[in-house]
């Protein structure tokens, strides 16, 4: 018998005298072995845990670490970004990850259903991860396209961004970098004329590049065949695409270290400008950067931890990805800075006053390093190679949370219409490169530009905020700590019980604050874009923020009661759900499968409200 009291789930055996007793007054769902085909089946697991940890990092480490990374080690005074940065790892990014993985574990449920079982109030808090990572994952495999375009394009002798005596070049192309603003390097030439084909502005649209296009198409074909299997196929492709790029930065590394002028670079990337310390931008950038590259509030951390065993290590695999993903931006800070030297020596200008910005660090400065190193074509393969691995692993993640919430909530209906899972992460897969192809026409890069500033930017802030409300603060540390206990045998330390109930619900409403405060309208370069082109990326944000206030009304609505009683049962958790609880054996509990169930419907509500009680 399942048993809830006061969010806590327990089980006991009944004899048959009690089972029937049991059964009949409360007509309760009777779950056995084999029954109704279309009941969902038992949820997979992971192969092998080291599987999870592999995707965890894969998701995890992407190509911010790589561009989003340097760009602000070299905007916030170098050295003295990592004093807060690291900082920043310590009380927001390990915690936090702690608590998304803890909630994903022990619910089994992708984001949507889980967030719903620990606080039905903030059920769109889930909606809303699923929304932001189908936005995300439609733009963000442009980039992934971008990388394969540029691979194919290194292994032409010489590259064809080292000189500009190319058919897209124009008059002020020039081979090295200047402080000029009427010239242009062949690398920014190559990028904007050649592969991007660029309008003017957003206004004028241009024509689909189909070889782009086509490139896409790949792209998508091989994030399908990454994810058509779930964990199953999952587990086995991470481990090449999450170990694969470590070889590839280190063999960067030892090669751009020995370059002229590496050593200038690297000085400017650890060694502190102290006085960067007391501006706020530079903590809340720090704070940000935690929490975007590790992907709080994406939901796809979350997902992925629905698959694992109940009782797994969640600690050991929290501090793994966390780390491992911060030693890869100082890593690949390291390669970056030192090729930063390299270029400052060939200009003669000093390391502060080269051009880096966003995108254009990995499709134009580092691209430029290349055309001056020798065997520039292998770097240039290695590179851009390692750049698709990154962005594979991110990528699929983002569309496996689309899928898990999809099967999870629809599962007969997904498998009525599609017959297969496989036929149905297809059709994902084609919607989300139907939305991708304004992103390859020629008006692209802006489409690109708006959708990643008013997604990634905007709208995670919120989705962060409410997540963190809602399982800090309403569901409780208590109960999230009970819910450790019961899957690792221990309840989480003071440590993580401070930070989830203080330190990380501050940190996160000034970064909101200073978010709104700091907020600046999309814009590419020097180009700002029209009152119109905003609304789009207002609206764009909406479509994932929107599902809160939605998701809290329709709770509202479905609840029984009084108003009172209704925003009562809202804060409690698993008043949503249909038959209180999944079974215990399903959920991944000790003890095996045993042949019958019985599912009670009601549950005892605590006695005092939650937030009361469980702080």
């Amino acid at each position: 018998m399942i048993i809830k009291k006061g969010g806590y789930i327990t089980q006991r055996q009944l004899n048959p005298a009690q089972l029937s007793m049991e059964f009949r007054p409360r007509q309760a769902t009777m779950l056995t072995q084999g029954a109704d085909t279309d009941q969902e089946p038992t949820r997979p697991t992971w192969s092998r845990q080291i599987e999870f940890t592999l995707a965890g990092i894969g998701c995890a480490v992407g190509l911010g670490n790589v561009w989003r990374f340097p760009y602000l080690c070299y905007r916030s005074g170098g050295g003295a970004f990592l004093v807060p940065y690291l900082l920043m790892l310590v009380v927001l990014g390990i915690p936090l990850l702690y608590m998304e993985l803890t909630v994903g574990q022990y619910t089994r449920r992708g984001p949507v259903l889980a967030l719903a079982t620990v606080c039905p109030l903030l059920k769109g808090v889930g909606i809303a991860s699923v929304a932001i990572s189908f936005i995300m994952c439609t733009y963000y495999n442009v980039v992934i396209t971008w990388a394969l375009y540029y691979l194919f394009s290194s292994f032409q002798a010489p590259l064809p961004w080292q000189n500009c005596n190319n058919t897209w070049n124009t008059p002020n192309c020039t081979n090295h970098a200047t402080n000029s603003s009427y010239s242009s390097t062949a690398s920014q030439e190559f990028f904007k004329y050649k592969m991007l084909e660029q309008t003017s502005g957003v206004e004028d649209t241009g024509v689909l590049r189909w070889d782009l296009f086509l490139i896409l198409i790949l792209a998508w074909i091989l994030i399908y065949f990454c994810i058509f299997k779930g964990v199953k196929s999952t587990g086995k492709v991470v481990y090449f695409t999450a170990l694969f790029p470590y070889v590839i930065l280190i063999a960067l590394l030892i090669n751009n270290a020995q370059l002229p002028g590496a050593l200038e670079g690297i000085k400017f990337f650890i060694v502190p400008v102290w006085d960067e310390l007391l501006s706020v931008e530079v903590w809340v950038n720090a704070a940000a950067q935690i929490f975007n590259s590790i992907g709080i509030g994406f939901g796809s951390l979350m997902a992925m931890s629905s698959y694992n065993d109940f009782n797994n290590n969640i600690l050991k695999d929290t501090l793994s990805i966390s780390i491992i993903n911060s030693i890869t931006s100082i890593l690949a800070g390291f390669v970056i800075f030192s090729a930063f030297g390299y270029m400052s020596y060939l200009q003669g200008i000093p390391v502060s006053d080269l051009a880096v910005d966003g995108p254009g660090l990995v499709f134009v400065v580092y691209p430029q390093a290349f055309a001056n190193m020798p065997v520039a074509q292998l770097w240039a393969v290695l590179f851009f190679f390692m750049l698709l691995c990154l962005g594979l692993d991110s990528e699929f993640a983002m569309v496996e949370v689309m899928v898990t919430s999809l099967m999870d909530q629809f599962y007969k209906d997904v498998i009525h219409v599609f017959k297969k899972k496989e036929l149905f992460v297809l059709a994902v897969c084609f919607v989300a490169c139907l939305f991708g192809i304004p992103c390859v026409m020629q008006v692209g890069i802006y489409v690109f530009q708006l959708m990643d500033h008013y997604t990634a930017i905007v709208s995670i802030m919120f989705l962060a905020f409410f997540e963190v409300m809602a399982t800090c603060w309403i569901y409780g540390v208590k109960r999230l700590s009970a819910n450790l206990e019961e899957m690792n045998g221990h309840k989480a330390n003071i440590f993580f019980r401070l930070c989830w109930l203080i330190v990380a619900p501050v940190l996160i409403t000034v970064i909101l604050i200073f978010s709104i405060i700091q907020f600046k309208p999309a814009r590419y370069g020097e180009y700002v874009f029209p009152p119109w082109g905003q609304g789009v990326g207002w609206i764009i944000a909406l479509a994932s923020i929107i599902w809160i206030p939605l998701g809290a009304i329709h709770t509202l609505w479905v609840l029984p009661g009084s108003i009172m009683e209704k925003l009562k049962l809202s804060l409690t958790p698993y008043a949503l759900n249909e038959k209180s609880n999944m079974p215990y054996y399903e959920r991944g509990g000790p003890g095996g499968n045993p042949p019958i169930a019985v599912i009670s419907p009601s549950f005892d509500l605590p006695e005092k409200h939650p937030a009361e009680t469980y702080f």
